[in-house]
């Protein structure tokens, strides 16, 4: 008897300790599949605090079904190894997806502290599966094996040689020193990387420029001038006009403002971000990112790290990419150079006795336009309402591919201003959802992207529907009116669409090359090839309504926009090529050069560094490249390092592509948009890009076409 009471009391003591620890749990909404439409995030219930307890039981999931695969008894295989790694980390998918989108556009110091704390975890984590031996010798046996290969369809044997290179890139076949020193690295290019990207959102948002005579705001539009004072009034500086650094606010300053004094001011904060020699300096993470990266692939075996990088790519080595580069420069340059003569015409023919300087190209440039072309795009705002303009690319993707769009306001939403949409196909099947989040706010990362709360996937013999978000940053609506775009605006959004396509159409059967999870060169070729429909006349006739009057856009302010189509190319094309210039002399440069692997960039300074690359190029002190190297997230803290070049690589298969359509007399030509669907948007990373493309076109794209779209050559 006392025996029996002695195991009840132990049995009741066990259940009320499990039911005390998954008390803390029971209001978590990532501990249980989401029950919402379509398994949408329930960000109506996640909280802040739910993450670090989400993140601790999700990687501990991880580990257990790590070494699942790993005390697996029978013989490798493909299904039960390769498949079964690309089936794991479910919750971690889950918790980590809804994280980044609230880090990129809801940061604050609670989750800026999160970041930090859970960086070096997160790389830990995943360098203990990198590392893991055991779970490597079951991927080799599988993948040296000709006899399984051999009846492998062609996504299996990508998703299997993907798989098997991830762990030779990070470093398995490596002694155990080499490995411990690559661990070293990647904790500390972790906390590098995290430190310059909430700098470089910490200079972004804590700048104001305040202006307080009117007569300041000379030049500059009512719209404008109506948002700086929400933006004043908002930090309760009522009667006051603020402009910051978001590109919204300060671009549109940059166009209009008679002010030279205040556009050189404003112009100088923004290119000085992260080089103002305060807590918020990026000149110290940059010498130890490009440090340890260069290190890392040294001892990877890879000369440089941008090697080590373009061996995964279509362009495959920096000698291909500099060739690309090279050959766009010869045409931009001297065509910037024509432009800028052109803008120092008009200041003299204005009576400005003044040299032409960076902070005063956007604000000359209005002008020319405004001369050549009769062209002015405060004009044209009324026509490119944002709400207007996204039904106009609804518009487009469904004469291209049948798919519809129907907004979802029982689906939660991180952010009041966000939209749902779910989309289905011509036959009234899901596609998926994707979310819009169009407007700036403080706490969000500068820019436009594309990203997924849940990739497409065949999971267990059940497809996945993916769920898709567009990131923006454009002015939200001010003084009763709605959010009105500018032309580059309107591309943006067209842009970062076609990425949110490429994840929604994806049909692969694997997590890891579904949607976007393609080269970094590939890409870009479904956002840029969206660019060309945005500014057709027959596009334009779709959505461009005046936001007042319901008027769609007159044929003559139509002619003006395609007459003006190549204007400022100079200008724009340089910048961005510089860019990708200096991207690749951080990255190019080798252990015998700037740095070594044990003492660093100590003594490099950063700034001279950029000031030779651009030197040593010709460029004209007038521009300077599109992001300077404190400020240049793209390559120190996002996923495009030694890889910037992408945007133009891509142009020569977008402009290609979009041929394709050309050549037929009908921009949605039924027989090309199915072909681009099925060889290119639906397959993901399952197959060699260029083997997608040429079934696509049926050959190799031809460069001449990004000269003829940028208005190079005829």
């Amino acid at each position: 008897m006392n025996k029996f009471l002695f195991i009840i009391s132990f049995l009741i003591m066990v259940y009320s300790c499990n039911t005390n620890t998954s008390s803390k749990d029971v209001d978590n909404p990532f501990f249980y599949e989401f029950d919402t439409p379509n398994g949408v995030p329930p960000f109506d219930k996640i909280k802040a605090e739910h993450f670090m307890p989400a993140f601790e039981e999700a990687i501990k999931q991880h580990d257990a079904e790590i070494d699942s695969i790993v005390n697996n008894t029978e013989v490798p295989t493909f299904e039960n190894t390769v498949v079964a790694l690309d089936e794991s980390g479910r919750m971690l998918d889950r918790v980590s997806s809804v994280f980044s989108v609230m880090t990129g556009t809801m940061s604050d110091s609670v989750y800026r502290s999160m970041e930090t704390d859970l960086t070096p975890i997160l790389t830990n984590h995943y360098d203990n599966i990198n590392f893991n031996e055991n779970l490597f010798k079951r991927i080799k046996v599988v993948h040296d094996d000709s006899i399984k290969t051999a009846g492998l369809t062609t996504e299996q044997k990508m998703l299997l040689d993907k798989t098997y290179k991830g762990f030779v890139r990070s470093g398995i076949l490596l002694d155990g020193s080499k490995q411990s020193r690559l661990r070293e690295i990647n904790k500390e290019l972790g906390a590098a990387t995290l430190s310059f990207s909430q700098n470089e959102l910490k200079e972004t948002d804590s700048y104001q420029l305040i202006i307080e005579n009117k007569e300041d705001l000379s030049g500059l539009p009512e719209g404008v001038i109506a948002a700086a004072a929400k933006a004043a009034s908002d930090k309760g500086l009522e009667g006051k006009w603020l402009f910051g650094l978001s590109k919204p606010s300060w671009e549109p300053f940059l166009q209009y403002a008679d002010n030279r004094d205040l556009r050189e001011k404003l112009y100088k904060a923004m290119y000085m971000r992260g080089d103002n020699n305060n807590d918020a300096d990026n000149k110290e993470n940059i010498k130890k990112i490009v440090s340890l990266r260069l290190e890392k692939a040294n001892i990877l075996g890879y000369k440089t790290h941008a090697d080590y990088v373009l061996e995964n790519t279509m362009a495959k080595t920096p000698e291909n990419v500099m060739g690309l580069l090279n050959n766009i420069w010869k045409y931009a340059l001297p065509q910037a150079k024509k432009e800028l003569a052109e803008l120092q015409a008009i200041a003299k023919k204005e009576g400005h006795s003044i040299k032409i300087e960076s902070w005063d190209w956007a604000y000359y440039a209005e002008k020319l336009r405004k001369e050549k072309y009769a062209l002015d795009e405060e004009a044209l705002k009324p026509y490119f309402k944002a709400d207007n303009v996204r039904e106009g690319i609804f518009a487009v993707a469904n004469k291209l591919y049948g798919i519809t769009f129907k907004q979802r306001t029982d689906v939660p939403v991180y952010q009041q201003d966000v939209k749902a949409y779910e989309v289905s196909d011509a036959d009234g099947s899901l596609i998926g959802l994707i979310y819009f989040d169009d407007f700036a706010r403080t706490g969000k990362r500068s820019g436009a992207w594309m990203s997924s709360f849940r990739k497409q996937e065949v999971f267990k013999g059940e497809f996945v529907h993916p769920l898709i978000y567009n990131v923006g940053n454009y002015n939200p609506p001010t003084g009763g009116k709605p959010a009105l775009l500018s032309l580059d605006q309107v591309e943006t959004m067209f842009h970062e669409f076609g990425h949110g396509l490429h994840g929604l159409l994806s049909k692969c059967n694997y997590h890891g090359l579904s949607g976007t999870s393609v080269a970094r060169d590939f890409v870009e070729l479904p956002s840029q090839i969206m660019e060309h429909w945005a500014f057709e006349p027959e596009v334009l006739k779709i959505y461009a309504k005046h936001y007042e009057t319901g008027e769609v856009i007159p044929n003559e302010l139509v002619q003006k926009i395609q007459n003006a189509g190549y204007f400022n190319q100079g200008f724009r094309t340089t910048e961005l090529v510089a860019a990708a210039i200096l991207d690749m002399n951080w990255y190019t440069m080798t252990s015998g050069s700037n740095a070594t692997t044990t003492e660093g960039l100590k003594n490099l300074d950063v700034n001279k560094f950029e000031a030779d690359a651009m030197k040593k190029i010709g460029l004209i002190s007038e521009i300077i490249p599109r992001y300077r190297s404190t400020y240049f997230k793209h390559i120190f803290s996002g996923g495009y390092s030694s890889g910037y070049y992408s945007y133009l690589w891509s142009e020569v298969l977008d402009s290609d592509a979009y041929q394709a359509f050309a050549e037929k007399g009908n921009i949605f030509d039924q027989e090309t948009a199915k072909s681009f669907r099925e060889n290119v948007l639906s397959k993901g990373g399952s197959d060699e890009p260029m083997t997608l493309y040429k079934k696509f076109r049926g050959a190799e794209p031809d460069p001449i076409y990004l000269l003829k779209n940028r208005g190079f050559v005829k």
